[in-house]
């Protein structure tokens, strides 16, 4: 008998053992009938029951759970199921399906389709007739091209329909328009110049400075010594930019090659151009992919091309070659019936193949550990925010904690974690200055948060996207009451040590998250940390009243004294290294008081001292010198 649903239907398991075996595309649909994700399958029963098993990765065990239904098209072929899979994509927008906005487009050179084309350096593609050259991955070379082209073949500078005018505009006069409007260049000139620039943008310059040496040397002739030295300049600057290419090989056909480097559900797309033998650019994109690399790269592939770019005459795919030959059909029908371009889609024939297929597939692991860096731990923040219920995804997280012994050096720390990793340049450290020796939390709470809040409001700093208490109700009420004074609205919550519960304001009962979770290794993490700042500031100031009442012991030193003595030795390490006579000198003291200074300090005149060990693991030598304190590295006092 079938489980049905909470409406009557079969749950979504249930239903897919009803499903066709057929090619088709499957549509996965949330409670309120949003299409959430879409798919294809060469057997849709087998390829929708798989996502029912147990090893599913994060990503995917998030999207079932969203699920409430799933539907499905059947259709003729494989091709037909592509087909209907990237329209349906492109018509829904689904949240579970890759896009490419997460990538690094890099920019080409335009020259427009007009009867008096423009050039200039864009990133956006307009499917309009436009020839376009690139990509650069040099933005300092396009600049480079741009300038040496106008500077040797000035073009129009206005934009839109060409309106005459009876005086050229100011860029005619310093050389850097063609001056069209007032009829000072022809149309067979100007596009004459619009030809010698396709040349060099394509790379084809032997007949074009064949040409310019002609005239270089016919100006030469007939003495205008001016004109040649400027045709001269413009061949060296012609032959330089086209020496700048990065890589080259023998084939003058067009290719491209797509590296691709993965883990789990997160992966990395580097595109390599190579166009008459030359390495132009390469285009890098980062995204979340569920389902197999047959069903993702088709997906990407037919959005990446969609974008008006210029489809290659081999499309190289650095995977293995089963795949490869399990996309290469319906892709290149695609492509050769919706684009109008046959595209030869294969793995590396060559050995030249596999060396730009290596240089591909390093280039996306390099920006798949570059993004993983930036991006923290992306899928814990976001189980996060949604347990939560945050407003936004708790990218920045400021964590705060109170330390004191016995109301001596009431002190507080702020942490701040961005994207689930510490950033120890954000972290702050308090001085206490209302408590005046209470021990009271709270209170203590309530002015740390007064004067972080202030700052930030006063100053326009960045605000957290959460703040963590370390403790229970009264400490998260109490921020939370400073905060509405301050009328900031920053979601607050408590993390207790005991039991690792999380407290919400307005909420009676804690929140207990599964032990080992990566949401609640989040909070801990920030709590730990808030925790092992306060109390090391704490401890340094209390090792710094132990240095001085050391000092202040021996016969002879008074504060006055023992302050002079700190300052010029910094430390009781070096005092106690120090010669008699030098502590004489530098402390202004007898050498009578300079040698109990130095008796005081040896191990045997004040019994065992454990060391004291900076945040950097190193270690002073033993005795009781090793109690200087020195300020902690992490951050600066607010």
């Amino acid at each position: 008998m079938e489980k049905a649903s909470a409406h009557g239907r079969p749950s979504p398991r249930e239903a897919v053992r009803h499903f066709p075996t057929e090619a088709g595309v499957y549509l996965m649909k949330d409670a309120s009938g949003a299409i959430i994700y879409v798919g294809k399958a060469k057997q849709l029963r087998n390829r929708v029951r798989s996502y029912f098993s147990k090893d599913k990765d994060v990503k995917t065990t998030a999207l079932m759970k969203r699920v409430a239904s799933i539907d499905y098209v059947v259709c003729r072929n494989e091709y037909e199921a592509l087909l209907l899979e990237n329209n349906l994509i492109k018509e829904h927008s689904p949240r579970y399906n890759i896009n490419l906005k997460d990538g690094k487009t890099y920019p080409v050179i335009r020259v427009t389709n007009e009867e008096y084309p423009r050039v200039f350096r864009t990133r956006r593609i307009v499917n309009d007739g436009s020839r376009y050259y690139g990509p650069y991955a040099n933005v300092q070379q396009i600049d480079r091209y741009l300038e040496l082209i106008e500077k040797l073949f000035p073009l129009r500078k206005c934009r839109g329909p060409l309106k005459k005018r009876e005086h050229p505009c100011l860029y005619y006069h310093i050389g850097r328009c063609a001056g069209v409007c007032a009829g000072r260049t022809t149309h067979e000139e100007y596009r004459s110049r619009v030809r010698s620039i396709e040349s060099i943008l394509s790379g084809r310059v032997k007949m074009l400075v064949a040409r310019l040496r002609r005239e270089m040397k016919a100006a030469g002739a007939e003495l205008e010594f001016e004109r040649a030295a400027e045709l001269r300049d413009a061949i060296a600057a012609i032959e330089m930019a086209n020496e700048e290419q990065q890589v080259v090989d023998f084939e003058l056909d067009s290719r491209d090659y797509l590296g691709v480097y993965r883990r789990h559900t997160r992966v990395s797309f580097a595109i390599l151009h190579m166009r008459g033998g030359k390495l132009l650019g390469t285009d890098l994109y980062h995204l979340d992919a569920i389902g197999e690399d047959e069903d993702v790269i088709p997906q990407f592939l037919m959005q990446y091309y969609a974008e008006a770019r210029t489809l290659p005459e081999r499309l190289v795919i650095g995977i293995d070659s089963r795949t490869v030959e399990a996309i290469a059909s319906s892709l290149s029908e695609y492509f050769a019936s919706e684009m109008k371009r046959p595209v030869g889609i294969q793995s590396p024939e060559s050995a030249r193949d596999t060396s730009v297929i290596g240089l591909a597939e390093d280039n996306a692991r390099r920006d798949f550990e570059k993004r993983s860096r930036e991006r923290g731990n992306q899928p814990a923040l976001e189980e996060l925010q949604r347990i939560l219920t945050l407003p936004s995804l708790p990218k920045r997280i400021e964590g705060f904690d109170i330390a004191q012994v016995a109301g001596t050096h009431p002190v507080a720390s702020m942490v701040s974690f961005r994207n689930g990793r510490p950033d120890k340049s954000e972290y702050r450290r308090y001085h206490m200055k209302t408590l005046k020796g209470k021990i009271d939390d709270f209170a203590a709470m309530r002015e740390v948060v007064a004067r972080r809040y202030t700052r930030v409001a006063n100053e326009d700093l960045p605000r957290p996207d959460l703040i963590l208490i370390d403790g229970g109700k009264g400490q998260v009420n109490a921020a939370v009451n400073m905060l509405r004074a301050l009328e900031l609205d920053i979601p607050v919550l408590g993390l207790a040590k005991r039991e690792e519960e999380v407290f919400l304001p307005g909420r009676s009962d804690p929140i207990i998250l599964p032990e080992g979770s990566d949401p609640l290794r989040i909070l801990q993490a920030v709590r730990d940390e808030a925790h092992r700042f306060a109390t090391t500031f704490r401890a340094t100031l209390q090792g710094k009243d132990i240095t001085k009442s050391l000092l202040e012991s021996v016969d002879g030193i008074g504060p006055a004294r023992s302050r002079r003595l700190l300052e010029r030795f910094a430390s009781l390490a070096a005092i106690a290294e120090a010669d008699a006579q030098v502590i004489a000198a530098e402390g202004g003291v007898s050498l009578e008081v300079a040698r109990r200074v130095k008796g005081a300090l040896q191990p045997d005149g004040t019994g065992s001292d454990t060391d004291a060990t900076r945040e950097s693991g190193n270690q002073e030598p033993e005795g009781a010198a090793t109690r200087a304190a020195r300020p902690d590295s992490d951050a600066t006092s607010d």
